[in-house]
């Protein structure tokens, strides 16, 4: 390396032996190749040893290392450890598993390393068409804007945003809020983000009534009302109502078109989270599921879940697209706008979200649909609800094992009876430390279960069945062997 002095600079972090680092960018991607060809070799989750722990409580280095050894730490200490959501076994939350399609397209887009937020360039265009693809997909009309973000969290906040700008107009932006003036509307199964997203708005959790389910966990229409009525009486302003589609804990889907009708009767902004649930529209299937989401005023929706693209790529789908601009649009002196150059092409992706620099997510997603088509992805969607209920024909059949929530979706609720939370607790964790599956648990009607999320594309009936073996097993060897169980 040469010496760094005010004659002699360090010089680009480009290779000095380009040959060299293609060779080793091959090894890399063969690597990761190997990896997801091979994926149902590996468990799909380990503990991880206090070793590669320790290797990440290391100081800042000062002077580099070889990409070559670099990427041996990652293969060694990183890859192994990840939570396993490229694995057909894995069952613990709603993450996508990702294609080596995506990932390539990831790649690409990191070489390019466009700055989203604006400017005149195709990029943009290829987040445009996204949103107008989208639009078409949900029944919006082909003026809707919609914008990348990270995820659902971001995509509900920003319809909050819009929704709270269209109730107090253009002053909400300068002079704040009002104190303790709007509230908001959202199904008791919602997304703990729009309580959240309330909070960070400066509209306050307190503002959000969260609104009583029925028995098939979807919101009570009449609760709403009486409560719109309610807050109404008491001089408060409601501003805005979040269905859900496809919620968190068991995926069941708000009576959307009823949720419309009463947000249309009173005013209120009618938002959908649909983090997951909004791609069935992909499906001939499941859409009819959905009636009533094309009368929303915004959509939220996450692309790396059902959707199959890699981490991070969410999506807000706005209906008036000039409410969307108003709410977030600025004209920063350094952010100027032309008729031609650079710096033309306004509005630009930052005048619809909050984010200025912005990676190019479009790219993965684009890919995706490209090179998949969206018949296939719906084909994707509908199957793993179809392998939903499978696993809850197999969960009847067996004794010790019990439904605990219909199925509406992806996600299956069950548990063993052989014991209690505790037990069922400790079960689930048996389950994923064995490396044969991962669920995840969650309360249903005050009682703990083992929650089955099917997204992955590369699930199939084996690893339904290899998950059904492994609560059974484990259930059995818990019940006799003596262990401590938590109340």
């Amino acid at each position: 390396m040469p010496p760094k002095n005010q004659n002699n600079f360090a010089g680009p972090l480009d290779p000095d032996d380009w040959p060299h680092f293609r060779a080793q960018g091959h090894r890399m991607l063969d690597d990761m190749i190997d990896y997801l060809q091979g994926i149902r070799q590996r468990p799909v989750w380990q503990p991880i040893p206090d070793q590669a722990r320790d290797a990440f409580r290391t100081s800042l280095p000062a002077e580099g290392s070889a990409l070559g050894e670099v990427h041996q730490q990652f293969m060694q200490q990183i890859l192994p450890y990840a939570i396993g959501n490229t694995h057909p076994g894995f069952f613990g939350w709603v993450h996508g598993g990702g294609t080596p399609v995506g990932m390539l397209a990831e790649m690409l887009a990191a070489g390019l390393n466009a700055n989203l937020g604006g400017r005149n360039q195709i990029p943009v265009e290829v987040e445009r068409q996204i949103a107008r693809w989208m639009a078409e997909v949900f029944g919006f009309p082909s003026s809707a804007s919609g914008v990348f973000v990270t995820g659902s969290s971001m995509a509900n906040m920003i319809g909050l945003l819009i929704a709270r700008y269209q109730a107090l107009g253009p002053e909400v932006r300068s002079r704040g809020l009002p104190q303790g003036r709007l509230v908001a509307y959202a199904s008791a199964g919602a997304h703990g983000c729009i309580s959240r997203a309330m909070d960070m708005a400066g509209v306050g959790s307190a503002s959000l009534r969260r609104i009583p389910m029925n028995a098939q966990f979807r919101m009570d229409t009449a609760a709403l009302e009486a409560a719109i009525d309610a807050d109404r009486a008491a001089g408060l302003q409601p501003f805005f109502v979040a269905g859900t589609a496809g919620t968190v804990d068991v995926g069941a889907i708000d009576p959307l078109a009823q949720v419309a009708a009463i947000a249309r009767r009173n005013g209120l902004w009618f938002h959908v989270d649909g983090a997951f649930g909004a791609l069935a529209a992909l499906s001939p299937t499941l859409r009819p599921l959905l009636d009533g989401m094309e009368l929303a005023d915004s959509i939220a929706c996450d692309f790396h879940k059902w959707g199959q693209v890699p981490y991070d790529a969410g999506f807000v789908l706005v209906r008036d697209s000039e409410a969307h601009l108003a709410t977030f649009a600025t004209r920063d002196t350094y952010l100027r706008r032309d008729e031609r150059g650079m710096a033309a092409d306004s509005p630009w992706p930052c005048d619809f979200g909050p984010d200025l620099s912005r990676s190019f997510r479009a790219l993965k997603t684009w890919f995706t649909f490209k090179v998949f088509g969206a018949e296939r992805i719906g084909q994707v969607i509908n199957e793993t609800c179809v392998l939903a209920r499978y696993l809850a024909g197999r969960i009847e059949a067996i004794p010790e094992l019990e439904l605990l929530a219909p199925v509406a979706l992806n996600i299956v609720c069950f548990r063993h009876r052989g014991g209690g939370d505790g037990f069922n607790a400790a079960l689930a964790m048996d389950v994923q430390e064995s490396g044969q599956a991962a669920p995840s648990t969650t309360m249903v009607n005050g009682r703990l279960a083992l929650r089955v999320a099917i997204v992955n594309h590369r699930t199939g009936r084996e690893d339904i069945d290899k998950l059904i073996v492994a609560v059974q097993q484990l259930g059995a060897a818990r019940l006799t062997t003596p262990h401590t169980e938590s109340p």
